[in-house]
Parts: C-alpha cells; sequence; structure tokens
C-alpha cells in the first residue's frame, strides 16, 4: 500500500509540473551544452560533474540522451560538450537549469589540499521540429570538416568525419564529432544550429535578449543561479528561488527535480 500511494504521489506531482509547462516549445527535445569557466582542471572536473547530473536525472526520468559533441580535458573533466535530451518535455524542465553553475571543495587536484571555487555555464536550447520554419540560407554558412580526435589527441578514425558548422550573420559555431558519418555528424549540428538560431530569434522577438543566460555573462563569481558548496559544509542552493537541499550526493547524482519545480512555479 505504501508503494502503492508512493507511485501515486510521484504520478500527481508530474501530472502538476506538466501543467507549470505551456511554452511555445516546452514539449520539446532538448539541446544542453556545459562549457567550464576559467581556472583550468578545476573548472573542467567540474563541467564533467555537471554533465554527470543532468545525465542521471535523464536516466531517473527515461530519456534517451545522444552525446553531440563532447571535449576531454587534458588532465581530468571536459573542455565542454554538447548533448540532446530526447522526451516529452525535457526542454519544458532543463531550462531551469540554464544559467552559471558554482562549486565550492577540497580541491582533489590541489596537494596543499586548499578550498577552490569553480563556475561552469549550462545553455539549454529547445529542439526544433522541422516544420517550424528557421530561415537558414546556405550562403550563410561554413563548413569545415577534421579528423574526430580523443584524450591526448589520438585520431578515433583516420577519415575526415568530424564537422564543424559556423553561422555566420550570428557567429554560432557547432561542432559534432560523435558518429562515424560525416553526414550524421553535418545532421546533428544543423540540428543544433537550428536550435540555437531559433532560441535567438525568440529571445529577440521578445525583447529579452540581454537577459539570456549564458551568451552574455561571465562564467565566474556573482553570476551564479546555483551553488553547490562541499566544504566547510554541504548545501546546494538556488539562489533564484532560496531552496537549500543538505543531501549534496543526491542533487549531483541527478536529483533535480525540487529546483526544476520551485524556478517553475515561480516564473509561471
Amino acid at each position: 500500500m505504501h508503494a502503492e500511494l508512493t507511485d501515486l504521489k510521484s504520478f500527481v506531482d508530474e501530472i502538476e509540473l506538466r501543467m507549470l509547462l505551456s511554452g511555445e516549445a516546452d514539449r520539446n527535445n532538448a539541446i544542453v551544452s556545459i562549457h567550464p569557466g576559467a581556472g583550468g582542471v578545476e573548472s573542467q572536473d567540474w563541467a564533467q560533474m555537471l554533465m554527470r547530473m543532468y545525465l542521471r536525472w535523464a536516466e531517473r526520468h527515461k530519456y534517451k540522451v545522444e552525446i553531440v559533441e563532447h571535449q576531454v580535458g587534458e588532465e581530468a573533466g571536459i573542455k565542454g560538450t554538447t548533448f540532446t535530451v530526447n522526451g516529452s518535455y525535457a526542454y519544458g524542465y532543463l531550462k531551469a537549469e540554464a544559467g552559471i553553475h558554482r562549486l565550492v571543495r577540497i580541491s582533489p587536484f590541489d596537494a596543499n589540499k586548499r578550498r577552490h571555487t569553480s563556475f561552469a555555464a549550462v545553455l539549454v536550447y529547445p529542439e526544433i521540429e522541422n516544420d517550424i520554419e528557421v530561415e537558414i540560407r546556405d550562403e550563410d554558412l561554413r563548413i569545415d570538416t577534421f579528423r574526430s580526435s580523443g584524450a591526448g589527441g589520438q585520431h578515433v578514425n583516420k577519415v575526415s568525419s568530424a564537422v564543424r558548422i559556423t553561422h555566420i550573420p550570428t557567429g554560432i559555431v557547432v561542432a559534432c564529432q560523435s558518429e562515424r558519418s560525416q553526414l550524421r555528424n553535418k545532421e546533428l549540428a544543423m540540428k543544433v544550429v537550428r536550435a540555437r538560431i531559433y532560441d535567438l530569434t525568440l529571445k529577440s522577438r521578445e525583447k529579452k535578449i540581454d537577459g539570456f543566460i549564458g551568451d552574455k555573462k561571465e562564467i565566474s563569481w556573482g553570476n551564479q543561479i546555483r551553488s553547490y558548496t562541499l566544504q566547510p559544509y554541504r548545501l546546494v542552493k538556488d539562489h533564484r528561488t532560496n531552496i537549500e537541499v543538505g543531501d549534496v550526493d543526491s542533487v549531483l547524482d541527478g536529483a533535480i527535480d525540487l529546483f526544476i519545480r520551485q524556478y517553475l512555479s515561480t516564473n509561471k
């Protein structure tokens, strides 16, 4: 009986949350990009921790994830990553995560065991359906191909299967090297380009472009939407809603629905 009540509560919570999602693209798949801030290996490791958090969240919600681009750091962590989260309302949920995320901890890379602060930016875009008109002229695109490479510069293959697409008018650059097929990499990269142009156009139309989180805000102190503190105490705090959670390990393992729900509720 207890298990049935728990399942029922989860179902009701899910329905209530989806009632908050009425945006034009809320039902769509999400495209997530994570970029470390200044600080080298510290921030790169933090970016990888965030990536794992979102992959675990997607797994909890039975969403399918597809890596578009992934750049591994020389020592640890990642230099950047872009992936799609495929499933109903993925963008509606994950748009609450767009912004600067701050980590405070004793660095595992510091021999003197000093406390370090790291930052990473999370950008979230809706994947745009083919029936939505997004004007992209061929002459506005520059498409370059190169060899896919892994950590340490080792070639994944010996042909130029990786693709980099630059949208010249906006300066948007998207690279994809996750697939062996050049054609498939181009398709994935174009998907991200279309989404970013659509999002940019939508924000501009709504006169909110100056407030767009991530593209214009510096990845540093004072711009964070959420802080994850591991030392001298353990706490995750969302600075937009003042929600606090002491179980940091669970949050970093993907338990972020409380933050998402509160953000959506206060920004309805």
